[in-house]
């Protein structure tokens, strides 16, 4: 199944031009080594939380945004395959030295698909999730996370994919880990659910809290320590 980079970064407010003009002018280049898709979200609906948000995740400042966004390929070893290739290529050295934000604190990771489920449309709106789930429940998640998947879609989602860590370095600032302060026997999941836009985004939620029947069966992991927020796309190389 698709196997995710996925990132998150705090940018300046005052750079989100210079941004979309980083991400659109590194788009060809990760394409070219493999990726199918590449997607940058900018914040929009994004809570603080008492634990964790995503806001903390990076430690963003009162004047910066949060980007969500992620790298699809086909597989582990394309994308394996892509960053050792990126490590020698030239036009990196430039594409770092021109970055808009401040790389320190952003943080990344691979993840394996776990729950790919597709409905009709274009995405124009995206609902950014990470999750700490100890590993001995993951089959319980996955069931669960399907469950959803199946209501998203009914209700007017594009896309629902959940996928779980599978080589999330740590960082010396920030990392996944560190973000939603994974204890041992946990991984880190990385979700999203894309919508066609943000009342499309709000009805199907605001169904799912009245409709679905097991919202209260118990979750199998920590949800105190899970966040999330809306995000609008800023580049979607599946749009070209």
């Amino acid at each position: 199944m698709t196997y995710i980079e996925g990132f998150i970064a705090a940018v300046p407010i005052a750079n989100k031009d210079a941004y979309v003009d980083h991400a659109t002018g590194f788009a060809p280049l990760i394409r070219e080594l493999g990726a199918t898709r590449m997607v940058e979200c900018w914040s929009d609906d994004v809570p603080e939380g008492k634990v964790t948000d995503f806001r903390k995740s990076v430690q963003a400042r009162d004047d910066e945004a949060v980007v969500f966004s992620w790298f699809e390929y086909p597989d582990r070893a394309t994308r394996d395959a892509a960053n050792e290739k990126m490590m020698s290529d030239p036009r990196m050295k430039e594409i770092g030295a021109t970055m808009p934000f401040d790389g320190k604190r952003m943080i990344y990771g691979g993840f394996d698909t776990i729950v790919d489920e597709r409905g009709s449309g274009t995405a124009g709106y995206t609902d950014g999730f990470v999750v700490p789930v100890p590993s001995e429940k993951k089959a319980d998640y996955q069931a669960m996370a399907q469950r959803m998947a199946g209501k998203f879609k009914e209700y007017g989602a594009v896309r629902v994919l959940e996928a779980w860590g599978d080589d999330v370095p740590s960082g010396e600032v920030t990392d996944y880990r560190r973000a939603v302060q994974a204890q041992d026997g946990e991984e880190v999941v990385y979700s999203y659910i894309q919508w066609p836009d943000k009342a499309t985004r709000d009805a199907g939620w605001a169904r799912m809290m009245v409709e679905d029947p097991e919202q209260s069966t118990p979750i199998p992991f920590d949800s105190k320590r899970m966040f999330w927020g809306g995000f609008r796309p800023i580049l979607d190389t599946a749009a070209e």
